[in-house]
């Protein structure tokens, strides 16, 4: 048998979040980071290529999906799914709208769908509208963030200027009634030449009900939440065994080194929680700029790493917004990342087989600069975070790459507690 389930995912974080949930129903899950330049192999799993793509420009994101498309069509893939965050971060001028029309071009395909709810770590859209707990998009903190500041809740309105075709919506009563009553709703909507559909979900029932009915489709574009049931489904099918080895952890060596980069308001509470227990060391991107990461790389050399330290550049809104104005947004994060990345690799060099990454933009300057090309997946440390098992420089490494918003308050410590029960 060949691959039967092909993913593209727009970020490090996301693409474990997707390999993550997706492994949660016993099915093998490859995990790969950027497109593969060996062919590819026949196997029984779901392939995820995880790129690093979310804000790159439009054209070299369309370019680097199509080259990950045609190696999973290589492989066997006959569906795919095109995943982003479960808080649709994108601009007007952002990349899930083109990629997915670039996508479905290539797939011969008329029609797909957009669902980033994730009820479980409090992601619902309803009426088109997506919402952050309780507060809509873009009344919550990511109206604040650093790269893409969300600005409106309507997933329609976002995506309308993003596409070349017309965008509809599925609403819940639609849903609610069921998978039959969905697939009569797109074929409807088809029929009015509506190609864009964004798909209401309030609960993990919706999602269910939301993947039996699309699960044939060329293409199905979402967060990760609506990929779940997909395995199921699979299996139910007959395409794809459930009889996968469960991933162990390897024995490894206590030292660690966790790094955040993000800003967002979860990922700052925990970073206030574990560094009122832990060595830790705040990154100002201006300092970074002008003096480079020497400071850092001395504290770094003095720290025992078997008590887990944390390097941070978690800021509040203010702060983020004073670096971008001293050195505009684009080198702002990127002088972070860069530090962040270099201290890892420092770290690993130290002894460190046990490394936490919080952010997007972290977790994938972190993963490129270990030298890192796939992952195996292991044990959930939350929704949507798995411990990930790798090799770095000849050295077997347990990594976890964790979205901005993923997570409680005692992440950090939670992570480490999951690897030593694993």
């Amino acid at each position: 048998m060949s691959t039967v389930f092909g993913c593209i995912a727009d970020d490090f974080t996301g693409a474990t979040d997707l390999a993550g949930l997706m492994s949660r129903s016993g099915v093998a899950v490859r995990l790969r980071l950027g497109v593969p330049s060996d062919p590819p192999e026949e196997t029984d799993a779901f392939e995820v290529i995880a790129l690093k793509c979310r804000t790159s420009p439009v054209d070299e994101a369309i370019a680097e999906c199509r080259a990950a498309l045609a190696w999973l069509k290589a492989a066997g893939a006959e569906h795919f799914f095109w995943k982003y965050c479960s808080t649709f971060d994108s601009t007007p001028e952002g990349n899930i709208g083109p990629v997915a029309e670039a996508l479905m071009q290539d797939l011969g395909t008329d029609q797909t769908i957009y669902c980033p709810a994730f009820p479980e770590n409090g992601r619902s859209i309803y009426m088109g509208n997506l919402f952050v707990g309780q507060q809509p998009l873009a009344e919550s903190p990511m109206k604040d963030h650093p790269l893409t500041p969300m600005t409106d809740s309507n997933l329609m309105r976002l995506l309308a200027p993003q596409v070349t075709k017309p965008v509809g919506l599925a609403a819940q009563r639609v849903v609610a009634q069921g998978a039959e009553m969905l697939r009569s709703e797109l074929t409807a909507l088809r029929a009015e030449n509506t190609a864009h559909v964004v798909v209401d979900a309030v609960a993990d029932a919706d999602l269910e009900t939301i993947a039996r009915a699309c699960w044939d489709m060329p293409l199905m574009t979402g967060g990760s939440a609506v990929a779940m049931p997909l395995p199921k489904i699979y299996v139910e099918q007959g395409l794809l065994p459930a009889d996968a080895p469960k991933v162990s952890a390897p024995d490894l060596p206590a030292e660690t080194i966790i790094v955040s980069g993000s800003c967002s308001q979860m990922t700052r509470a925990q970073v206030a929680d574990y560094a009122a227990k832990a060595p830790s060391l705040k990154l100002d991107p201006i300092d970074l700029a002008a003096n480079g990461v020497g400071v850092a790389l001395a504290w770094l050399a003095d720290q025992d790493l078997t008590k887990a330290p944390l390097i941070y550049a978690s800021a509040e809104p203010e702060q983020v917004r004073a670096a971008q104005q001293e050195l505009g947004t684009a080198r702002a994060g990127a002088v972070v990342e860069d530090a962040l990345a270099q201290l890892v690799v420092v770290a690993r060099t130290q002894g460190a087989r046990r490394i936490v990454a919080a952010g997007g933009e972290t977790s994938g300057a972190v993963a490129k600069a270990l030298g890192i090309s796939d992952l195996a997946i292991g044990a959930e440390i939350a929704p949507g975070v798995p411990w990930c098992y790798a090799t770095s420089a000849g050295h077997e490494i347990a990594i976890a790459l964790k979205s901005g918003n993923f997570g409680s308050e005692t992440f950090f410590t939670d992570a480490l507690n999951a690897l030593e029960a694993s």
